[in-house]
């Protein structure tokens, strides 16, 4: 496997990543950075209050949030952060399955790395490993010297 990310991030740990979740939705939405492997991050968020609709299943805007948390992140620790910023473009989602509990996890991995935009592949699974949500985000790589 090769190594998608900016060689500054190829030794951070999940302590580093904290700034990322630390004061924002992600901290109250309570998702969590629980893998980075060579080719995908992969976080967590609880099936609750917080993230559910009025029926008490999980909202597909909250999956959306989980998607685009990921795909944002992802893209940034791809990049050098001193030369570029990382803009959304575009995200979908297509909602498969209900959850009413529990965790989801997602895992976002890349379908394009390229110098001007990335797009970004996450699967939402339930606790049985079940796919929740498939989601496809693109996000644009800007030149800080614009």
């Amino acid at each position: 496997m090769c190594k998608i990310w900016f060689p500054f991030y190829n030794d951070v740990g999940f302590d580093d990543l904290k700034s990322f979740i630390e004061v924002n939705m992600l901290k109250h939405l309570d998702i969590r950075i629980v893998d980075m492997t060579d080719e995908a991050l992969v976080a967590t968020m609880p099936v609750d209050t917080r993230t559910q609709q009025p029926m008490g299943l999980l909202h597909g805007g909250a999956s959306c949030v989980l998607a685009e948390s990921l795909g944002s992140i992802a893209s940034y620790l791809c990049v050098d952060p001193e030369k570029c910023d990382v803009v959304g473009l575009e995200i979908n989602a297509n909602h498969v399955r209900s959850v009413k509990q529990g965790r989801v996890r997602g895992t976002c991995t890349p379908l394009h790395l390229g110098r001007s935009s990335h797009i970004w592949e996450i699967k939402i699974k339930d606790e049985e490993d079940r796919l929740v949500c498939v989601s496809r985000m693109t996000n644009a790589i800007l030149d800080k010297e614009r």
